[in-house]
């Protein structure tokens, strides 16, 4: 047997840095930033104005030139990309701005048409598609208006059928709902979400809107030039339901275990896989959230498993309760996910929650 693919990494950003100006005059507007996205998430990004939302958004989508740092899209490094290259790498790409940035001179399904005839698409189908597209968004009764002749709301319609016709790798959106009325703003709500879900398409968005909360996988907050949080919503939650079936927090409060889901991180191991070994450093706590995995202690005679562990169970506390070196191993039975905390993490929260500090204390008495 082997684990399921871990999710594919749509974006990675390492130690990006960015400035504006020269000599005197520049100024820092991005600083050593660190972000990863995976393929089919939603991702939303939040901050005051003027925190650099926006620009980490166009670096992401190749209209700025990296400076200092790394972006990889799918792979792809940008930085060191000449002109044509970042031209190439954004026919991956379907962009959403304030601006709809719309030829007046054309229709809504020219407007449309002028992505699709970027494509591999049939020119039989041109009109087709986008017809379909602008229904989608609720204006398959003004495919031939022209812009002069729609309402904002309707211009900014047009163009997120034109960023969303050619289903996209990666959907990059600076405030896409924020002309729309409550029902088109959930039109395209679900749009982006089917996207995400049926197509791997990847999508980040700038948006001050809370209504499309609800829609995010993932709420990255800016501050200054710097990412200061990045909540992981549907990992937290999937998270937080695995917690509730162990033991050791069933006291806790939601808040609490939400505070405590946020700060762990998924490890997948193979079957046969030593997670923690005898005598190592104690340096986190685990739980098990799919797999089992057994126990193994050594004995005169030799090693024997004394325990096995199946979703909801944990391990590793006694060595970061009493700072000895393990003293078990904990060896994967078939292919195994767990949920790790850090020893810095675990103690705090053993520190800041009551229950969860009981709990522990009556495990280390009953353990000796």
């Amino acid at each position: 047997m082997s684990l399921p693919p871990a999710r594919e990494v749509a974006i990675q950003i390492s130690r990006l840095n960015h400035f504006f100006g020269k000599g005197d005059a520049q100024k820092q507007a991005l600083y050593d930033n660190h972000l990863t996205v995976h393929r089919g998430e939603i991702v939303i990004m939040t901050g005051p104005s003027g925190s650099g939302k926006t620009t980490l958004l166009t670096l992401i989508g190749a209209l700025r030139s990296v400076q200092e740092g790394s972006i990889t899209l799918a792979g792809t490094e940008l930085s060191g990309l000449n002109p044509a290259q970042q031209v190439e790498m954004r026919r991956n790409l379907g962009f959403i701005f304030q601006a709809h940035n719309l030829l007046d001179g054309l229709t809504a399904r020219q407007n449309v048409r002028m992505a699709i005839e970027l494509t591999a698409t049939p020119r039989g189908d041109y009109d087709r598609a986008a017809d379909a597209m602008l229904a989608a968004v609720g204006l398959s009764d003004r495919v031939t208006y022209k812009p002069r002749n729609l309402s904002g709301g309707q211009r900014q319609r047009v163009a997120i059928a034109r960023a969303l016709v050619n289903k996209p790798r990666f959907i990059l959106a600076d405030e896409p709902t924020a002309a729309l009325d409550k029902d088109s703003g959930a039109n395209v709500v679900r749009l982006l979400r089917e996207l995400a879900s049926n197509h791997g398409t990847t999508v980040l968005i700038v948006t001050h809107d809370s209504r499309i909360i609800s829609v995010a996988d993932r709420i990255v907050n800016m501050v200054d030039g710097h990412i200061v949080s990045d909540l992981r919503i549907k990992e937290t939650m999937v998270i937080c339901a695995i917690l509730k079936k162990c033991s050791v927090f069933k006291d806790m409060s939601p808040s609490d275990l939400t505070d405590i889901a946020q700060k762990m991180i998924e490890e997948r191991f193979d079957a046969g896989s030593d997670i923690i070994r005898l005598g190592d450093v104690g340096d986190k706590f685990y739980v098990v959230a799919s797999g089992s995995t057994d126990i193994i202690i050594e004995t005169a005679t030799g090693t024997r498993a004394v325990a096995k562990l199946g979703e909801g169970d944990f391990f590793g506390e006694v060595a970061l309760l009493k700072d000895q070196p393990r003293n078990a191993t904990v060896t994967t039975r078939e292919p195994t996910v767990v949920y790790a905390l850090s020893k810095e993490n675990f103690l705090a929260a053993v520190k800041s929650h009551k229950s969860f500090e009981e709990q522990m204390a009556n495990i280390l008495f009953s353990r000796g």
